[in-house]
This record gives structure tokens, sequence and C-alpha cells, in this order.
């Protein structure tokens, strides 16, 4: 763990006493201004904070835990997901009294530079980690400085993913098998594909997504675990995770539009480079593969997760000479957007179109028809990542633990396809 400089430092590498430092940082007198310049750099050269000092010098915790979300801020106010997990990480931290201190950034390159901040300040205890990335530098970050981590959504069993823990240990049987044999579901092979609005995309898997980021090529289809030790990049212990079964919960969708009948069948998909994401779209066309369905037929498209994109996705893949018979939608607002753009095109749901949304809300059961859901505990996710990290801090291991798997409420939005589509 990298330890935090201390006033002792900077007056070592000023060539000052540590009262001449105290001067300097805290405004008083008694130091030239020449001095208290030198200071002052010394002190942001080693990244020394203010609040760093007396925590340091206390030996107290700070009380309070981090959660930072890189996503732009137009896509999160439309997202009800965050909403529900925040409000289950927030039940468990106010019963043990500890502070919740959220922080939204454009990017993962702000959202570690918060962390190196927090960590200076001595502001948090630990951290929950959300939407791990299949190229991910906070692993290693985190590690480095020794800040308890719990990653939500983490675990994949994707090579390579640097949020999978390692270690044969494990705290609760066997692991879950998947369609492939135990341990979980086959990887599925890269590739590049073009997608249905021209740009490289999911598919056939790898390329480019739509931003410009990196495809999901590669990536298999998370198999289950039971809980194990975790091992941090640098030796030490990592992060503990919390997993969803994305891959497990796909199939089912699939599996159940494939009972209907349908054929052609489009994932309007979330960011590209997100472990989940990834996934998803592993597991779609390895299901796809199983059902002896062509690639080209059953296909992921991406987006930024927003309404707009979701309904632009929708127009594109609705218009193609054999559009598709049905949606899947990676949340509840880009399948509430889908189906308004299906009736506005005059496309009947579900007798022309059956529509699927990832996360189940109020907008899913008023939207007509109600539609199709992948219904979670998405608060109980968030309420078993809180305790989690309170576990880690307590000085527990670092553990792997399984969500609630989602289960999938057929309403009146899916329906077997007519006979001439």
């Amino acid at each position: 763990m990298a330890r935090r400089p201390t006033i002792k430092d900077i007056a070592r590498q000023a060539g000052v006493s540590e009262s001449a430092v105290s001067f300097a940082l805290n405004g008083k007198p008694g130091v030239s201004e020449d001095t208290r310049a030198r200071i002052r750099r010394v002190a942001r050269e080693l990244g020394w904070q203010p609040n760093s000092a007396a925590r340091a010098l206390s030996g107290e915790r700070s009380g309070a835990v981090g959660l930072v979300l890189a996503r732009p801020a137009h896509t999160l106010g439309a997202e009800s997901f965050f909403l529900r997990l925040v409000s289950g990480i927030q039940e468990v931290l106010s019963a043990a009294g500890t502070a919740l201190l959220l922080q939204v950034v454009e990017d993962v390159e702000a959202e570690c530079a918060v962390y190196r901040r927090w960590w200076a300040e001595r502001r948090v205890d630990g951290v929950l980690v959300v939407d791990p990335r299949t190229r991910d530098p906070r692993p290693a970050l985190l590690s480095r400085l020794g800040l308890p981590a719990v990653v939500i959504g983490g675990g994949t069993g994707t090579p390579p993913d640097p949020w999978q823990p390692e270690g044969p240990a494990r705290h609760g049987g066997a692991p879950a098998g998947g369609r492939d044999g135990a341990g979980g579901d086959a990887g599925a092979p890269g590739g590049t594909g073009t997608g249905a609005d021209g740009a490289t995309g999911y598919a056939s898997g790898g390329g480019a997504g739509a931003d410009g980021g990196a495809g999901a090529g590669g990536a298999g289809a998370g198999g289950g675990a039971g809980d194990r030790a975790a091992a941090g990049t640098d030796g030490g212990p990592g992060p503990a995770v919390v997993r969803a079964d994305d891959a497990r919960a796909m199939t089912e969708v699939l599996d159940h539009l494939h009972g209907l009948g349908h054929r052609r069948i489009v994932h309007i998909a979330g960011l590209p480079g997100l472990a989940h994401t990834a996934r998803r779209v592993a597991a779609l066309r390895a299901e796809a593969a199983r059902l002896g369905l062509p690639p080209g037929q059953v296909r992921s498209v991406p987006t930024d997760y927003s309404d707009t994109e979701g309904a632009a996705a929708t127009r594109r893949v609705l218009a193609e000479p054999e559009p598709p018979t049905a949606l899947v939608y990676d949340n509840d607002v880009m399948a509430v957007a889908g189906s308004a753009v299906a009736a506005g095109l005059g496309i009947p749901v579900p007798g022309r179109l059956s529509i699927v949304a990832w996360d189940d809300s109020a907008l899913c059961r008023v939207t007509h028809p109600p539609l199709t859901a992948l219904v979670r505990d998405t608060a109980g996710f968030g309420r078993l990542a809180a305790e989690e990290l309170l576990h880690l801090l307590a000085g527990g291991p670092p553990r792997v633990r399984e969500s609630e798997l989602p289960r999938l409420e057929p309403r009146g939005s899916t329906a077997p396809p007519p006979a001439a589509y």
C-alpha cells in the first residue's frame, strides 16, 4: 500500500523545519514568501492534501465511502437503474452510520483522478466501482493505492478481465455451470463485423463500436462462480466482486423469442467496452449459434443507453430490407423509445414487432402494450455491494458474490411474428 505524504516528508524535501511547513501551509506568518512558495511547491509535488495530515495523525477513518459514475450526465438522467442501485446502497450504509460520497464524471480517466484525490485527502475509506470495462485501468490503480473496493458487475471470467478474481479457494461450493460445462459459458470468437448503421460494430464481434471505442469481439459469456478470494495486481488482496449473470439472462430472452418463432432479432446494446455489454453480446451470439440462427439475423447494435440513440438505432434497423421481428433493448428507456418509434412508423407491437426491455420499471408497465422485461432486484444488488464493502472495511477477505438471477416476465409486447415475416 502506498504511504501518504506527511508534513515531515515535506520538511525533509524542502530543507526546512516541520513548524515552517505548518506556517506555510496554514497561511501563517513566520516564513518568507520565497520559503512559503517552495514549501507549497514541494507539497504539490508529493501529492499532499490539507485533510490528509490531520486524519493521518488521528488515525481515524473518514466514515464515508465513494461512488463515481463515469457516464455522460444526460444518459444518467434518463436511467432508473442507478437511482435504484444507489437507494439499495444507501439503505445499508445509513444503517451502518456510513456516508456515501457520489460524484459524476465524463470518463474513466476523470474517475481515476477522483480516486487519487480522495486517497490523498483521505476522504473515503473505500469505493464502490460500477461499469467495469473490458480494458480497465482502475483495478491496478486501486490496488496500488490500497483503497478497498467492491466492483459491481465484475468478475466475468472473460479473458482478459482485469477485475477477474484469481485463486482456487472458494466459499460456496462448486461453481455454477453454464451451457458449455462447469465454470460457465464458452467465449465467443472475435472478428470484425459491420453494424446496421454502417459502423464497425457487434454483428460478428470485434472492431470498433459506434463511438470509436473498442468492440466486444473475443469476449466470452460470463460463467458462474462461487465466493472466492481475489488477488490484486500487486499481489495483495484485490477487490470484492458482486456479479450479475448477464449471460444467462440474455440466453433466457433469446430462448423466449426463439420459442415464439422469431428468427430476425436485434439487440439494441449499451456502451461498447463495458464488460456487461460484452457479456450480453457474446451470450446472444453463442445462443444464436446453438439454436442454428445465421449470425446476420441475430446481432447487436451499440448505443449510449439514451432514448435518443435507442430511437435512432430502432429507425435504422426497421428501415432495413429484412427488418427484425424482435428487438431487445439494454434498458427500459430505450425500449420505451423504440416502442414509440414503431408506433410512429405504423408498425404494431406485438403484431409485427416484439419488444423486450432488459430492466423492468414503471415505464415498462405503463407503456401500451406493457413491455416484456427482465425483472431483477436492483436495490438488492446495491445492498449486497454495500454489505461487501463494509465487510472489507471490517477486515474481512474480498469475496465474489452472486446477485439474484433476473427473471423474464412476458407481457403484451411479445408474441409470435406474422407468417409473412
